[in-house]
């Protein structure tokens, strides 16, 4: 370990320990900065060794108007305090990270860098081996793996595009922001895990990758997804009304509530219950890390979808909190299809009516997450063996407790 003490000292520097008086410091930085910033400016003087090139990028900068640079950081002029941060509508300088009003958010993106992973870390031999067999799975099995893969391959573009184009430039706080980019890029991180197990398995790239244009029950789930990103994906689209601020916040229901909330839950579960079959496990492990960042995406739209209404109360009104709930339960409408077309017979120990009730126990946690009535009152899980992976009631604490099984690398156990 370094120390201080090992470097030698300057040539007549004071070593006898004292330290120096504060407008000593306080004179030192001054002439530090008057010096920095009169070499700054002599670096500029035109030289008679410049190319034109650089006489002419010197010109330009010489009329660098700075002031008006900075006036597009609203708030820059002045430090951040705590209290002046929001979720939505903030006038406090977005560059500026520190200090945190929101620790969850800084801590959801440490856990999830904690918890990086890339598709190829996991093996596909077995699952090519078996995809290839002629009696290894099932044409209801088979049917469930390249439907699941058609809707995942693009719903998660869907998902980053809604990010990147819209939500981050319209949250306005930069502990969020901080997560959101991380969150965009877990979504490229699945885009490319289903490609690899499409390549991996030599399916149809093409007819795989257009299920969502082509397969019914799929183009539903991204057409409902699609009509609440074309609003705020416009450019000139800007919060700071009551209108504009709801339209936001519908958004933001849509995208974590529901697709990420509902519609990633039937095809998770299939794809979850092939692997404690030991079938397709390649497959099976790449959706088990992909379901707890997931996990971890829903539980940080709740959170945000929850600050919002703290700050903005006007906005959850009776009639927002009904087009909440419809989306909710038009999203479960539109899973229980999706069920039935993926699964029209018995398969891998459930079926299409206890999906359909797995399906409502998920709506009832997503309503009553964002201070919502349950629609579906004495709905249980059919599924109890779910509670190891997804473990529904504590999203939050499943990966709280198990980061470290989690890091880089990590294999999955199925036990």
């Amino acid at each position: 370990m370094l120390s201080w003490d090992e470097f030698d000292n300057d040539d007549g520097a004071d070593i006898s320990g004292a330290k120096p008086a504060a407008s000593v410091i306080d004179m030192s930085l001054e002439k530090l900065d008057k010096d920095g910033s009169a070499a700054a400016h002599a670096a500029r003087a035109a030289n008679p060794s410049d190319s034109a090139g650089v006489a002419k990028a010197k010109a330009a900068l010489d009329a660098l108007d700075v002031a008006e640079g900075l006036a597009e950081l609203e708030g820059a002029a002045a430090r951040v305090a705590v209290d002046e941060k929001r979720m939505i509508n903030c006038r406090a300088d977005l560059n500026q990270l520190v200090p945190f009003k929101y620790d969850w958010a800084w801590q959801k993106y440490l856990d999830g860098c904690a918890n990086h992973w890339m598709p190829q870390e996991v093996n596909m031999t077995a699952d090519i081996a078996l995809w290839k067999s002629n009696d290894g799975l099932s044409e209801d099995e088979r049917r469930i793996v390249m439907r699941n893969l058609g809707f995942f391959s693009t719903a998660d573009s869907l998902v980053a595009n809604n990010l990147v184009l819209a939500v981050y430039r319209l949250i306005t706080n930069p502990e969020c922001r901080q997560y959101i980019l991380r969150q965009a890029f877990e979504e490229a991180i699945h885009t490319h895990a289903y490609q690899y197990c499409i390549e991996s398995l030599a399916m149809d790239e093409g007819a795989i990758f257009n299920m969502y244009h082509e397969i019914p029950s799929v183009a539903k789930k991204a057409a409902w997804g699609l009509k609440y990103t074309r609003s705020i994906s416009d450019p000139k689209f800007e919060t700071g009304t009551v209108e504009t601020d709801k339209e936001l916040l519908r958004n933001l229901i849509a995208y974590y509530c529901v697709l990420e909330g509902i519609f990633f839950y039937c095809g998770f579960t299939q794809i979850l219950s092939m692997g404690r079959r030991n079938k397709m496990t390649g497959v099976a492990e790449q959706f088990q890390y992909i379901l707890r960042d997931e996990s971890m995406h829903l539980n940080f739209g709740i959170d945000v979808i929850n600050q919002i209404k703290i700050e903005n109360p006007h906005l959850w009104d009776a009639e927002l909190k009904d087009e909440a709930t419809q989306m909710i339960l038009q999203g479960t409408q539109l899973e229980i299809e999706y069920a039935r077309d993926t699964m029209p017979r018995g398969v891998l120990g459930m079926n299409a009516a206890t999906m359909e009730d797995y399906l409502k126990f998920i709506a009832n946690r997503r309503l009553s997450q964002i201070g919502l009535k349950e629609e579906y009152p004495g709905t249980t899980n059919p599924f109890p063996w779910m509670s190891e992976i997804m473990d529904l009631k504590k999203e939050k604490n499943f990966f709280e407790t198990r980061v470290i099984e989690y890091q880089t690398g990590g294999a999955l156990s199925w036990d």
